[in-house]
């Protein structure tokens, strides 16, 4: 019988670094908040997730956004800190929280919707609303639903190339 006494360090993966999750949020979108300074901002959050390793698909109106983020556990965490500590203001609510195998989007994704008749036909199809829709009014299951068939449509990714 062969005994090891050699022991992995303390500070190997102690923190979760070795779990991907995933975290959707909602969060209201103000008025006085648009324009280049929301281009800025979503140009920062683009450049520091990707700097952190976090992956993201974001759809935003002119009323409310809805994010899903995904990454190891700990990096998350401190991103959703951050999200709440820098602003407040726009009451973000986490709608679902879960363990996954694997990265679900690719790099940094960004839908605005529109008054569109697709963009309506997405949020008829899945949160039973028109262009005109409130999230918070949602299940999780139904913004989950609508993240995955924006950001999985055919259409949106031969747009993305």
């Amino acid at each position: 019988m062969d005994i090891y006494t050699s022991y992995p360090s303390n500070t190997y993966k102690r923190k979760g670094e070795h779990i991907l999750i995933s975290l959707t949020y909602l969060a209201r979108h103000h008025d006085e908040h648009n324009g280049m300074e929301l281009m800025r901002d979503l140009e920062l959050w683009r450049r520091y997730f990707e700097e952190i390793g976090i992956v993201s698909a974001l759809v935003i109106n002119e009323n409310y956004f809805i994010q899903n983020f995904q990454g190891d556990r700990l990096t998350v965490n401190e991103a959703w800190a951050r999200i709440i500590r820098d602003y407040p203001h726009i009451e973000p609510q986490v709608i679902e929280i879960k363990e996954i195998a694997e990265r679900q989007w690719h790099g940094y994704l960004i839908k605005h919707l529109t008054t569109s008749v697709e963009d309506e036909e997405y949020t008829l199809k899945h949160l039973s609303a028109g262009h005109d829709f409130n999230p918070y009014m949602m299940s999780s299951a139904q913004i989950t639903n609508f993240l995955d068939a924006i950001f999985k449509d055919k259409k949106f990714q031969e747009n993305m190339k």
